[in-house]
C-alpha cells in the first residue's frame, strides 16, 4: 500500500509560479509563508507543556535531555544542546543532541544515514540511556528510519519518549512516541526544502522545550539567566549587571560581591539576604539551586 506525502513533501499552490517572480516578490511569498510558523507553535504547546513536565521531573532525578534527528533536525538538535553550558551552567552531558552520522553530519550532508534505525539504536544504546532520561525525536517528515530506531530503543529502556515532527499522526516516528508533538507548517516555498518552514517551527519549539525546562529548574530569577557561565568579558559584565539589578547594589559593590562569591546566584543571595557567601551557598543547596526559595526561606 502506498504511504501518503508527508505535507512538508505536498507542492504549495501559494508558490507554484515563484521562479517566475522578481527577488521583491519571492521575498514577499517566502515572508508570508513564514508567518505560519508562530501560529502552528502555538497549536503544539499543551503537547509541548506535557513533555516538558516529564522531562523536568526526570532531571530532578539525574536525568537527561536527548534529541535525535537527521539533517536539518539533527543539526538544530545539535546547536540547542550546545547551547545550555554558557547559557545556564548546566553539564554538556545534560542536554545532548544526537544527529544521524555523527559530527561529520553537522558540515557535511551525509543523507544515507537517515535510512539506518539501527544506527539510532546504536546511537542510543552508546549513552546508556535509562528510565531518567528523556528523548525527543526530531522529524520533518515524521517518517526517518534513523530516528525511528533511536525512540525505539529508548522506548524499550523505559525513557520518556516525545515527537517533534511537522507532519501529522499517523507516522513511523509519531507511532514510536509517547507524546506527539505536530508542528503544522504546510507545504514549504520550494517543495521538500524542510529547512525553511519546518526547520523554523522546529528551531522555536526546541528553544522552548530547553529554555522553560532550565527556568522549571531554577536556572533564572525572573527573566535573567543567574546561573550563566561568565567565561568571557561579554558574560563577565552581563553577571555583574544582573548581581546589580536584583540586589540593587552599586556597581562596585555588585562586582566585589561577585568576585567573592564567584557566581551569580551566590552573590545575589548573599546581597539579598545580607549574609555570607557560605550561608547564600548553603541557602541555595537547600532549596534545590533556587534562587527565589533561598531568598524567601527561613533558617
Amino acid at each position: 500500500m502506498t504511504q501518503p506525502l508527508p505535507l512538508t513533501e505536498t507542492r504549495n499552490p501559494n508558490t507554484s509560479d515563484i521562479d517566475a517572480l522578481s527577488a521583491l516578490e519571492i521575498l514577499r511569498r517566502i515572508n508570508a509563508e513564514d508567518q505560519k510558523v508562530p501560529d502552528a507553535v502555538a497549536a503544539a504547546i499543551p503537547d509541548i507543556a506535557r513533555l516538558v513536565d516529564g522531562l523536568v521531573d526526570r532531571m530532578r532525578q539525574g536525568g537527561r535531555l536527548i534529541y535525535t534527528g537527521a539533517g536539518t533536525s539533527g543539526r538544530l538538535a545539535v546547536v540547542d544542546a550546545s547551547e545550555m553550558p554558557p547559557t545556564f551552567s548546566v553539564p554538556p552531558s545534560l542536554v545532548v543532541g544526537l544527529i544521524a552520522g555523527g559530527q561529520g553530519a553537522m558540515f557535511k550532508s551525509l543523507e544515507g544515514a537517515e535510512d539506518d534505525p539501527d544506527l539510532g539504536r546504536s546511537d542510543i544504546a552508546a549513552l546508556n540511556v535509562d528510565a531518567r532520561d528523556t528523548i525527543v525525536g526530531i522529524a520533518a517528515s515524521a517518517r526517518t528510519p534513523y530516528v525511528v530506531g533511536s525512540l525505539n530503543e529508548a522506548r524499550a529502556r523505559g525513557a520518556l519518549t516525545a515527537s517533534l515532527c511537522c507532519s501529522a499522526p499517523p507516522s513511523t516516528v509519531h507511532d514510536a512516541a509517547e507524546i506527539q508533538i505536530s508542528l503544522l507548517t504546510g507545504p514549504e516555498v520550494v517543495t521538500g526544502s524542510t529547512r525553511m518552514k519546518a526547520g523554523t517551527a522546529t528551531k522555536l519549539a526546541l528553544n522552548m522545550i530547553s529554555t522553560t525546562a532550565m527556568i522549571r529548574l531554577g536556572k533564572t530569577y525572573g527573566n535573567l539567566m543567574v546561573d550563566l557561565q561568565a567565561s568571557n568579558v561579554k558574560l563577565r559584565d552581563r553577571a555583574r549587571r544582573i548581581v546589580e539589578a536584583i540586589t540593587g547594589l552599586p556597581r562596585e559593590e555588585a562586582q566585589r560581591l561577585l568576585e567573592e562569591c564567584g557566581d551569580a546566584k551566590t552573590a545575589i543571595v548573599a546581597g539579598l539576604r545580607g549574609c555570607d557567601c557560605a550561608e547564600a551557598r548553603a541557602r541555595l543547596a537547600a532549596a534545590g539551586g533556587q534562587v527565589r526559595g533561598a531568598i524567601h526561606a527561613k533558617r
